[in-house]
């Protein structure tokens, strides 16, 4: 276990952005874990887990603590009742597990393809997209409780899965470092075409788990959403806003000002206990910022309303500025609170 100092943290991130890091420390398992958290403790230092860094802002600033980046790797595969269970390290890449588990022909993940970071990072904010969520599959977390340093093995029910969120980022959030997590997929299963592009892309016949997986990762492409050297729209930590999901009361108040304005059918999805999502992208675009908007180094994807870019040589404070204004500009138009995705440092 090896503590580097004074470590840019901006090239470990996929916006690009950010400062240094006091301290540092790359772990490859649970006994340097361990290790770096005593290391912390001895100098009253704060912690915070680094992943793949695609859903983080780091500060100008940098952290005066320890960052520990958790590369703890390997897979391991059973077979448990007509299901595949894949056990798989925190450190793993996300979109090289799921190009395993699609080339040992297993259906659950499929739609996440192209989706950067770590396997780790999953669970904290529940991942998804095109109609999946890693809570769907995900049967175990394996994890280190900070205050025992025990390793905890927390069901589905314990990690409190919601929409983008867990009880990782939430009520019980640096309680835990995730050091694994198990995924029950259907062998020899159905995609899920779920998505509109998804059944528009395959509109004339049914698709293989490699054809859904190629098709996710080119629309993701289409939209900047897939990591690509060199091109800026990619330099984002994805989607910035989380999508609102109000009351059907405050839909109909969204509703009336958005006729009020002239414009008509608003795009929504329903969501649990009645509630209504509406997509964040439609409220950012419809309040004045368009794709391709530009505020100094930062702006929006050309591609992806909901994408805030590093146009190259932003800082952070340039990337929170046009959050804020964003989020201005929507609450004063619709009344509505858009909420961040990303971890802030």
């Amino acid at each position: 276990m090896k503590i580097q100092e004074n470590v840019s943290l901006a090239p470990f991130t996929t916006f690009g952005i950010g400062g240094p890091a006091r301290y540092f420390s790359e772990v490859f398992s649970e006994s340097d874990l361990r290790n770096a958290i005593d290391y912390a403790h001895s100098k009253n230092l704060s912690i915070f887990i680094l992943g793949g860094g695609s859903n983080l802002v780091v500060s100008d600033q940098g952290f005066s603590g320890l960052v520990i980046r958790i590369a703890i790797h390997g897979i391991d595969d059973s077979s448990d009742r007509g299901r595949r269970l894949f056990q798989a390290g925190a450190g793993e890449d996300w979109d090289r597990f799921v190009a395993r588990a699609i080339d040992e022909n297993c259906a659950g993940i499929e739609c996440l393809s192209g989706i950067p970071g770590t396997v780790g990072a999953t669970p904290v904010q529940n991942v998804g997209a095109y109609g999946q969520e890693v809570s769907d599959t995900i049967t175990q977390v394996y994890a280190l409780e900070m205050s025992t340093q025990l390793i905890r093995e927390l069901t589905p029910e314990q990690c409190g899965f919601a929409y983008r969120t867990s009880v990782f980022n939430t009520t019980e959030k640096g309680k835990f470092i995730i050091l694994g997590v198990r995924f029950a997929l259907t062998p020899n299963g159905e995609p899920k075409i779920e998505y509109r592009d998804l059944q528009k892309h395959f509109s004339d016949r049914k698709p293989t788990l490699v054809e859904v997986r190629q098709a996710v990762r080119e629309i993701r492409h289409s939209k900047g959403m897939l990591i690509v050297e060199g091109d800026e729209d990619c330099r984002s930590a994805g989607s910035f806003f989380k999508n609102p999901i109000v009351s059907a009361t405050k839909f109909a108040e969204v509703q009336a000002i958005a006729e009020g304005l002239g414009l008509a059918n608003i795009p929504s999805f329903p969501a649990d206990g009645g509630q209504v999502k509406i997509p964040a992208a439609w409220l950012v675009e419809q309040s004045g910022f368009h794709k391709g908007y530009v505020k100094g180094a930062a702006g929006i994807s050309r591609r992806h309303s909901l994408a805030i870019i590093n146009r190259g040589g932003a800082k952070a404070s340039e990337i929170l500025a046009l959050k804020d204004e964003i989020q201005r500009g929507v609450s004063e138009k619709f009344g509505i609170e858009l909420k961040p995705e990303p971890v802030f440092l």
